[in-house]
């Protein structure tokens, strides 16, 4: 009796040590894809960075040429 239950002893044992292998393996496999997210999100970020740069540097022109022609109108307005 003793071996039989030894013998189940080893295969769970083997099965439990498989499984954890194949675990470990889906572990770094995962690690390895979240650093690769990683390090598009920073390259994605940077991107966005820089549009919304740009996108303030073309508000602040659209605004201030707003204000010099508004100026400019009523100026020439007032001198009629």
């Amino acid at each position: 009796m003793k071996t039989k239950s030894t013998n189940k002893t080893e295969e769970y044992r083997n099965g439990i040590t498989v499984h954890l292998v194949r675990i470990c393996g889906d572990v770094e496999h995962i690690k390895e894809k979240v650093v690769e997210n990683n390090k598009h999100l920073r390259h994605i970020n940077g991107r966005l960075r820089k549009a919304e740069n740009n996108i303030t540097a073309i508000k602040t022109i659209g605004s201030t040429l707003t204000i010099v022609i508004g100026i400019v109108l009523t100026w020439l307005g007032i001198q009629e």
